[in-house]
């Protein structure tokens, strides 16, 4: 049973028809938000990080949203590979009771950070040859900025409708800021589309950045004021940045890697109820995602990949839960090696799609 499913934009798609698809050609290795989602491209991540697959040649950028940041902040450690288990595992097993609080979920996460990251491998992080981090956040303006839930959730509900009317209009509720590990800021930074401000990381600055860029609007508590960036409020990168969004591309003939957990790329977080809403086809040219197929989903527990609902569905059955993802972490382990068998094989041209 094939359990993955392979699309590319058209130069992507005319390159690897050719037989021209490398590992060394992919310039960026993208991971979308999306909560526990991440855990089924765990596999994936730990066959190319045990193999060192990417940056060979010429250093990697690791672009991340949210749970893309998380995992990514992981591949930097000096010990990648536990770095990586160290989060899955404290992910997974992290608990909420029904009276959690912002503030308290907040703790939790900062609980997880410092289980994978410790503070004194920060300057190894930051002088890591092979991966350069860039780690996508939003800071927050007006009342979508409040740490006040009902004013917090009538910005929201304002940025939708102004969201609705036209997507740029999304940029009067959040700045886009990017944090970068790096000789020189990446290029989709520099590109007269971007919008936003990109930040050098630093060992002050490192972790509340990942922190930040996983902080759900209204269910956690914002991170204020982050060292070398403009004084605010920071919340999660998906908010501007829920999928593919930019164009990450970083060399004519370079591969943009991106993993995701479905088929739809959804720009931003609040264009999920907009079906019609994607990633204009430029920036989609050079994209090769890679996503589990229906077959493969079928047979995680319930049917489905884990997500965020399964913190309230099992709030009083944690141990269901639990079980549940690190089953599900099981199933995935393998899609790392399938993926590499189609290359070896040869037979990649045969079954990749157009990303139309």
């Amino acid at each position: 049973m094939n359990h993955l499913r392979i699309k590319a934009g058209r130069k992507a798609y005319e390159q690897i028809q050719a037989g021209g698809f490398s590992l060394d050609r992919i310039g960026t290795y993208f991971g979308p938000a999306g909560g526990p989602r991440w855990l089924v491209s765990s596999g994936f991540d730990l066959t190319l990080l045990k193999e060192g697959l990417l940056g060979r040649t010429l250093p990697v950028w690791l672009v991340g949203a949210s749970a893309g940041a998380w995992r990514f902040a992981a591949w930097l450690q000096p010990e990648p590979v536990k770095s990586y288990l160290a989060l899955r595992e404290a992910y997974i097993s992290t608990t909420y009771g029904r009276n959690a609080t912002p503030r308290t979920i907040l703790e939790s996460l900062n609980a997880i950070i410092d289980s994978y990251i410790e503070d004194d491998a920060l300057s190894f992080a930051l002088a890591n040859k092979r991966y350069r981090l860039a780690i996508l956040t939003c800071r927050m303006k007006h009342l979508t900025a409040s740490g006040r839930p009902w004013v917090q959730k009538a910005g929201f509900i304002l940025s939708f409708l102004a969201n609705a009317l036209h997507p740029a209009l999304i940029h009067s509720f959040a700045e886009r800021v990017v944090f970068y590990y790096g000789s020189r800021p990446p290029d989709f930074c520099l590109r007269k589309e971007f919008r936003g401000r990109f930040i050098p990381l630093s060992e002050v600055n490192f972790k509340p950045a990942v922190i930040a860029s996983g902080a759900i609007p209204i269910a956690v508590e914002g991170v204020r004021d982050i060292f070398g960036a403009p004084n605010g409020t920071y919340r999660d990168g998906g908010f501007l940045d829920y999928h593919l969004n930019q164009d990450y591309t970083i060399r004519s003939d370079g591969f943009i890697l991106f993993f995701h957990h479905q088929e739809r790329i959804v720009p931003g977080w609040m264009d999920k109820r907009h079906k019609r809403r994607r990633p204009p086809e430029s920036m989609l040219e050079s994209v090769v995602m890679v996503h589990p197929s229906e077959e493969f989903v079928a047979g995680l527990p319930g049917g489905r990949i884990p997500d965020r609902g399964d913190f309230t569905t099992f709030v009083d059955d944690p141990a269901t839960r639990i079980a549940n993802w690190r089953r599900a972490t099981e199933l995935a382990a393998p899609l790392g090696e399938e993926f590499l068998e189609l290359i070896a094989g040869g037979r990649l041209k045969d079954v990749v799609e157009r990303l139309d």
